[in-house]
């Protein structure tokens, strides 16, 4: 089957019991995002809210939420889809098997975009930008914001639906600066699709024309997001996972149109017109703040008969962006891995904000002939990663060897970490990339878009016993408080407040005199954080304030720390500075009233309970 509308999909969630209607007045402003969060954290149902304060349109939201549900949605597609990628990275595999994969022409054939005729259901009705839902979804964003676009734009120098780019970047819809009805914001980088179509119009002094498209077949947001193959356009992807052709049509302002979309904006970015966006709560569990982005002049809303406005919240993970990215990597498998040769797995860990941190696991064969073995060839494999797309993004990459343990994975991330701190040589292992770029979205590093990398490689026999808890013996310094065992090998302590670098070298100093001389070769991993307890309250607490809150440049030090031909390393733990710094962002914080008012959603008689 295929849902040729979102209300298809939502009505056989519904006939299903994966859906809750909310049928009494809810508030766009953080309390829409507030309930979403409470029923995704509770693996709950996808949410239909029927009566929004402010507008006439319902929305929609968790969609994605589990997994699970999502196989349910795409359950008679999903497996020829993964075959359909897995040929794209091996197409030889199709003249070897080619009665298994006899159906796979077939469906990449059938998923052809269609162009339809004007009287598509998308053109029922006009209306404008401040009708639609204005979903706020944290105290500081800057205003409401498009959490489910799909971004549409064309090659200027290549046109037509084959070439152009489907993504999901966030627009703002109002606030700030922008004119009410009449401009918006567009947030991307330009290494994205979208950006390199911008940089070719404005090279020729042209305006890009953009298409964002909202709701429509669940097939089409996920399209927006995939990492797909070259030559697999994301048009055809949405065909073939929806079982049903991607249709559209140009208006009378030569606007591409998704006919099965339940809205449409369409507009303009002129070259070199840009107006602060922002802030607006981001995945890394913090604020990205208000910067200056693309500027699109309004031309039209357009709707379906009866359309649904679908949407996300996005936060500090794991959220629905979660299982989107779990539902990706079903599909995709080892697409990536595929691209690299030696590389067997990789994995941008989520609970970290996805971009700050990597697992990798390649294959160590420069010198099999030496006893001892050293990282060579994945040193060679970490700088094909951080080359790549959307991983370049990367800041921390933790590469291990599969020859020493084939039972590891990357995604148990205390048993990488325990595999890595068994192993690492703090004289060799650390290779920095200063002065580089990272996540537009991060702010721990020096500048917008700016700050380092740093990869840890590790391969050979393991080199020492990890500790489940600090020597009898250890102690701290007085200006260090309390201090937590994470998992074994990696301690949490408390540090004073972050002032300055010059203090925070002070401080180090005093701790390097402190623990020079002690052993603690079974700790090999120290971090200075502002709330030990909560730190190592969980692995996933533990990577969120490491990763999110750490440069590694400017915020990796050592016990015996030494510089040799521009090699940095130490003989002693590793220390990452951990703490909030003034230039980062504040993190994502719920608004107390908002949620006491979700509770009583939970209460017998309401549409909540059980639920939350």
């Amino acid at each position: 089957m295929g849902y040729p509308s979102l209300q298809a999909c939502i009505t056989d969630l519904e006939k299903n019991g994966r859906l809750v209607r909310i049928t009494q007045q809810v508030d766009p402003y953080l309390e829409m995002a507030a309930i979403h969060l409470r029923v995704f954290e509770n693996e709950g149902p996808a949410i239909l809210f029927e009566n929004i304060k402010g507008s006439k349109f319902p929305a929609v939201s968790n969609l994605f939420g589990t997994v699970d549900r999502s196989r349910f949605m795409f359950r008679d597609t999903l497996d020829k889809i993964k075959t359909l990628i897995d040929l794209k990275g091996d197409p030889i595999k199709a003249l070897k098997n080619p009665f298994k994969y006899a159906n796979v022409g077939l469906t990449a054939l059938s998923a052809l975009p269609m162009r339809v005729g004007k009287n598509a259901p998308i053109n029922f009705g006009r209306t404008i930008i401040g009708a639609l839902p204005q979903i706020v979804n944290w105290p500081m964003d800057g205003g409401p914001f498009v959490t489910m676009p799909q971004v549409y734009t064309e090659d200027i120098d290549q046109p037509g639906i084959m070439n152009a780019n489907l993504g999901m970047y966030r627009i703002q819809l109002g606030g700030n600066d922008y004119l009410p009805n009449e401009e918006i914001g567009l947030h991307y980088q330009l290494h994205r699709g979208i950006g390199i179509h911008q940089s070719k119009a404005n090279a020729k002094g042209q305006p890009l024309k953009v298409s964002i498209f909202v709701g429509g077949p669940p097939s089409h947001p996920v399209a927006a997001v995939m990492p797909l193959p070259e030559g697999l356009s994301e048009m055809t992807f949405a065909g073939a996972l929806g079982n049903r052709r991607f249709r559209y049509f140009y208006d009378d302002e030569g606007f591409c149109i998704s006919a099965d979309a339940d809205f449409v904006i369409t507009g303009t970015v002129m070259p070199g017109q840009n107006k602060p966006e922002g802030p607006f709560g981001d995945h890394l569990g913090y604020y990205s703040l208000t910067h200056p982005f693309p500027l699109m002049k309004v031309s039209r809303v357009y709707h379906r008969e009866n359309p649904v406005w679908s949407f996300t919240v996005v936060g500090r993970p794991p959220q629905e962006d979660t299982s989107f990215g779990a539902l990706i990597h079903e599909i995709t498998g080892s697409a990536i891995p595929k691209e690299i040769p030696g590389l067997h797995e990789v994995h941008a860990v989520d609970a970290a904000g996805v971009h700050p941190l990597l697992f990798a696991i390649g294959s160590e064969r420069y010198t099999p002939y030496l006893k001892e073995r050293k990282p060579q060839e994945i040193l060679t494999l970490a700088n094909h990663i951080l080359g790549s797309n959307q991983l370049s993004l990367a800041k921390y990459l933790f590469i291990t060897a599969k020859e020493d343990d084939p039972t590891l994975h990357t995604h148990d991330v205390a048993k990488f970490m325990r595999h890595v701190l068994e192993r690492i040589d703090l004289t060799r292992d650390l290779h920095f990339h200063t002065k580089t770029t990272i996540d537009t979205l991060d702010y721990s590093g020096s500048d917008l878009n700016s700050g380092s990398k740093v990869v840890v490689a590790v391969a050979g026999d393991r080199k020492r016993e990890l500790l489940n808890e600090a020597p009898a013996t250890f102690s701290l310094p007085n200006i260090f408080n309390n201090h937590k065992m994470v998992i074994p090998g990696i301690l949490a302590i408390d540090a004073p407040k972050y002032i300055s670098e010059i203090e925070t070298q002070k401080q180090i100093d005093i701790l390097n005199n402190h623990l020079k001389n002690e052993d603690l070769s079974g700790i090999p991993l120290i971090i200075l954080c502002d709330d030990a307890g909560f730190t190592a309250q969980s692995i996933n607490n533990f990577v969120w304030v490491t990763f999110t809150r750490s440069n590694p440049s400017h915020d990796i030090y050592g016990i015996n720390p030494f510089t040799e031909h521009k090699h940095w390393g130490c003989k002693g733990p590793l220390i990452i500075d951990a703490r909030i710094k003034p230039h980062h962002a504040p993190p994502l914080v719920k608004d107390p009233e908002t949620e006491k008012r979700v509770d009583k959603l939970g209460e017998k008689g309401r549409p909540l309970y059980g639920i939350i």
